[in-house]
């Protein structure tokens, strides 16, 4: 029996359209994963910071980031991120931060832009980090 026989043959049509259906859902995180700017959970942020000792970087305004942020964070506002990008490291990853993940996005393209290899926006920012119950600080 050839292949054509086999995709056509009425027992087999299901199968078939299982394992299409099951091919689309596969390819479609991917792809809005490649829009998004490739963000990372909350999950995958923390592991990136304890495997790999990336730096957080937040771009919130001064007066959100001192009422709460992720302790070891940088505040680095994103009205001030092309002057003040140099004093971030380039030889770690950057994992950045703003309140719903919006902000971030268009600040990792800007440091990207700047010459960091290995910047990553967190996916849904600071609510989602709130809404995970992680810890937040006013310290520093």
């Amino acid at each position: 029996m050839d292949l054509l026989q086999f995709l056509l043959d009425k027992n087999n049509i299901f199968i078939v359209a299982v394992a299409v259906v099951s091919g689309v859902m596969l390819i479609i995180p991917a792809l809005r994963k490649g829009r998004t700017g490739s963000a990372i959970s909350t999950t995958e942020a923390i592991q990136m910071v304890n495997q790999r000792n990336a730096v957080w970087v937040d771009v919130r305004p001064v007066e959100q980031f001192q009422a709460g942020h992720i302790a070891q964070a940088r505040n680095v506002p994103a009205a001030d991120l092309e002057q003040k990008a140099a004093s971030l490291p380039k030889n770690k990853p950057l994992v950045v931060v703003c309140d719903n993940g919006r902000e971030s996005a268009r600040a990792a393209a800007k440091l990207r832009a700047q010459g960091f290899t290995d910047v990553v926006p967190l996916e849904g920012g600071m609510r989602a980090w709130s809404a995970a119950s992680l810890p937040v600080t006013q310290k520093g």
